[in-house]
């Protein structure tokens, strides 16, 4: 294995990341800028960034699947909530010796610290609360979701990387990395034995966003062309990510433990399972019923419920034109 230094990187900055087979060498403060005296982390503004493609996604293709985005934003708005929350409590819960002694810091999140998994628990609970209050369907709508998660979580990734890290185990790879504070951490938590940091590590964050970002094309195609059930797409989108995420970790060297058990990995593995099985079943289900069974956005429901939000939509934008052609005669009269 050749060593970060053999390859013409010697005594990284801080904050520099470099992939020294790739020749990429860069130099990224996680802060990104101070607001009256706030420092504000890139971690959260690509989060953030993250979040908004997703949110714009998700309702550019409501209407696909049947839905009202008028009455959804409502539910896509406390899923965002309950997956900040929840993506937090998860990480907390199992680093709970880092925290028990400075409760402020439970609720700093600049920094990172936000688990997926936690995540999709948290935004499928609230979701789904907001959606029977709301009287969205909720197997259509995590169609969507689920979708739009994967975009979210291709671009959220690189807050990983300003932060460096999400990485893994020492490697020769032409992907591998390195950085000050990857070297750093590898110096005060590891012995040169285990995890050396003059070696390159594995990018994970780089795999999963990359394995993400795949999985979003195919399943935006999949949505528009192919999908046969409601919630057909939630389902690819647990098994995809849970595939792809169940490799990845085994990489990682920062993985939350539960005794010798990595909690994402095991969790990843009954995802994948649970949810291949549940595939099976409503295929099985969808097939036997032949014409019988309809997409809910082909139902009278759905068609009723749109034609109605259009019927509302229309009334205010004429209701709008006409207050703006009064406005406009009485300063043509003034």
């Amino acid at each position: 294995m050749t060593s970060v230094s053999e390859l013409g990187y010697d005594n990284l900055d801080y904050n520099e990341i470099v992939f020294p087979k790739l020749g990429f060498d860069f130099h990224i403060d996680s802060t990104a800028f101070t607001i009256f005296g706030l420092d504000i982390q890139w971690y959260g503004i690509i989060i953030t960034c993250g979040l908004v493609l997703a949110l714009i996604f998700g309702l550019r293709n409501m209407r696909r699947v049947g839905i009202d985005p008028d009455r959804a934003i409502d539910a896509v708005i406390g899923g965002i909530i309950g997956g900040i929350i929840g993506a937090r409590i998860y990480y907390v819960a199992f680093n709970w010796s880092e925290y028990a002694g400075d409760w402020k810091e439970i609720f700093n999140t600049r920094g990172g610290g936000l688990a997926i998994y936690g995540g999709v628990i948290g935004a499928f609970l609230v979701g789904s609360i907001v959606c029977k209050f709301r009287k969205v369907k909720l197997l259509p709508m995590l169609d969507i979701c689920g979708t739009g998660f994967l975009l979210g979580q291709a671009i959220g990734r690189w807050g990983n990387f300003t932060n460096q890290e999400a990485f893994g185990r020492n490697t020769d790879s032409i992907f591998g990395m390195s950085g000050g504070r990857i070297q750093t951490w590898i110096s005060r938590n590891y012995t040169s034995d285990v995890l050396n940091p003059d070696y390159m590590v594995h990018p994970c964050f780089l795999y999963e966003s990359v394995w993400c970002l795949t999985g979003f094309i195919i399943l935006a195609i999949f949505l528009k062309k192919y999908r046969k059930f409601d919630g057909q797409n939630f389902l690819f989108y647990l098994i995809w990510y849970g595939l792809g995420r169940f490799f990845i970790e085994g990489l990682r060297t920062d993985s939350l433990m539960i005794g010798t058990l990595r909690v994402s990995q095991v969790l990843a593995a009954l995802c994948v399972v649970v949810c291949v099985i549940l595939m099976i079943i409503f295929s099985s289900k969808v097939k036997r019923m032949g014409r019988e069974y309809q997409l809910y956005c082909n139902t009278e429901e759905s068609r009723l419920l749109l034609a109605q939000a259009d019927a509302l939509n229309q009334k205010a934008k004429n209701k709008s034109e006409i207050s703006e052609k009064h406005e406009s005669e009485d300063n043509n009269n003034g």
